[in-house]
């Protein structure tokens, strides 16, 4: 038998976790990939950034893209940058749920590796 088990997506960076022998007898029940994603609540300003990714690319054309730091700055004000990293996590959170795609050069790109300037997009899905 096999110990190679299906990919999860951590309940709060978003990010791909693969299977590990030390989670073995907890597989089903692992959420986190680390102890600091454990330790860190999902908090109302996620959820705000998750709605307000939602909310802008609603407005939006189908094809249509915004840059992270427009959902950044519509929750948080102009001191947004320090929210930049919860941005991301929140579109790695709504990329897991199939809402939205997140591109590079006009190309959908793996959330959990990918490096630099990103741009987020409604799923064909959730556009249509």
């Amino acid at each position: 038998m096999s110990d190679v088990r299906e990919e999860k997506t951590c309940a709060t960076c978003g990010r791909r976790m693969t299977w590990r022998k030390a989670w073995a007898r907890c597989w089903d029940s692992v959420r986190h990939c680390s102890a600091a994603c454990r330790s860190h609540r999902l908090t109302s300003r996620d959820k705000a950034l998750e709605e307000a990714i939602v909310a802008l690319l609603g407005r939006r054309g189908a094809a249509a893209t915004i840059c992270p730091s427009e959902a950044a700055r519509a929750v948080v004000g102009e001191e947004f940058e320090a929210a930049m990293e919860p941005t991301r996590r929140a579109a790695r959170r709504l990329v897991a749920r199939g809402d939205i795609e997140i591109t590079q050069g006009g190309r959908v790109v793996d959330p959990s590796t990918a490096k630099g300037a990103i741009r987020l997009r409604l799923t064909r899905r959730a556009g249509a």
